[in-house]
């Protein structure tokens, strides 16, 4: 039986993706790796107005060659609408939580953005929230209690009635830290396990880390067989985060995850980074119009040719995700 949803989720859902159900989505809601790209020495003396600067930048050259785009409330979301570079028909996701993470022995924790809301979200017109989760399913107290901030937020994106992305992240443990091929060998467990445990919990999109750590593995038929265990896992649809790999890297793991069943991708600094590092507006700005857009134009090309529509993971039809009468209005 197809999952049954409401009409904001699915409103939401045709806003960020394409007319084939095809996500080819930008994430620009960095904020302190943004301004370490910016200034390695003193990111901290790197004002707001700059992050602001490139950030309109940046949703003004690569918006219009994606479905959505993914902005912080801080210095994107409401600057880049005032701006008026954010095009009408590109949707917007808007994050959540925090920048970076609490951490203790339990393991980091994902903080909320005080005053801030997934109310005060669908209020300024976006499409989707999305939350970036620290995720250790081995860290048991911790996991618990990572699983409990996602249900509420889910419970949340119900009453409000819009979709919910999550990010889940793994990261080292402090035995891992100095052995990365010790921690690239529990990856693929990590993300899915992760997909396991979260996607019930309210997630209409998974934004899935690449479940093999390719500087260690190689391997054609083990890297697609972790992206297969990865599609069973999700309850929900999922796509490709960048977390930082180079564009072709990241163009090869859009592909392999779309042919395993991914509806698409969300991707950051593989498409952009490099532009970060170019002080003058002009050269940072063509630089964009140019190589950022190709970047765009080609990892789309890719999802559209072996991605999965998004209702797929629930639904042959998109017609069959709801029940409409002419009725319908006067129980919603």
């Amino acid at each position: 039986m197809a999952k049954q949803f409401t009409m904001g989720k699915i409103r939401g859902l045709q806003q960020i993706s394409d007319q084939a159900g095809i996500f080819a989505m930008c994430a620009m809601d960095h904020r302190g790796s943004m301004q370490r790209m910016i200034d390695i020495t003193e990111p901290e003396q790197v004002p707001a107005s700059t992050l602001v600067e490139y950030k309109t930048d940046l949703t003004e050259e690569l918006a219009p060659e994606s479905t959505a785009v993914l902005l912080d409330p801080v210095y994107g979301a409401a600057q880049s609408i005032i701006a008026g570079v954010l095009p009408g028909n590109v949707g917007l996701l808007v994050s959540l939580e925090e920048s970076g993470y609490e951490v203790d022995a339990q393991g980091r924790t994902t903080t909320l953005l005080q005053d801030w809301s997934i109310e005060k979200i669908k209020r300024t017109g976006a499409s989707a929230v999305k939350i970036l989760l620290y995720y250790r399913p081995d860290l048991k107290e911790n996991a618990a209690k990572q699983r409990a901030v996602t249900q509420q937020v889910g419970e949340d994106c119900v009453r409000a009635d819009i979709p919910f992305l999550i990010e889940p992240i793994a990261y080292p443990l402090s035995v891992e830290r100095n052995d990365a091929a010790r921690f690239a060998m529990k990856k693929s467990e990590l993300v899915v396990q992760s997909a396991r445990d979260l996607t019930p919990l309210g997630i209409d999109v998974l934004k899935a880390e690449f479940p093999v750590d390719m500087a260690f593995e190689q391997d054609e038929g083990v890297i697609r067989e972790a992206c297969a265990r990865l599609d069973a896992a999700s309850l929900s649809p999922w796509i490709l985060l960048s977390a930082g790999v180079d564009f072709e890297t990241f163009a090869r793991q859009v592909k392999i995850a779309c042919q395993a069943g991914a509806s698409g991708f969300l991707g950051g600094r593989a498409i952009w980074e490099e532009a970060m590092y170019k002080p003058d507006a002009r050269e940072r700005r063509e630089w964009l119009s140019s190589v950022g857009r190709e970047r765009l134009r080609i990892l789309h090309d890719i999802a559209g040719k072996y991605g999965k529509p998004w209702w797929k993971k629930w639904s042959d039809s998109l017609a069959d995700l709801a029940e409409v009468n002419q009725n319908w209005y006067q129980s919603y």
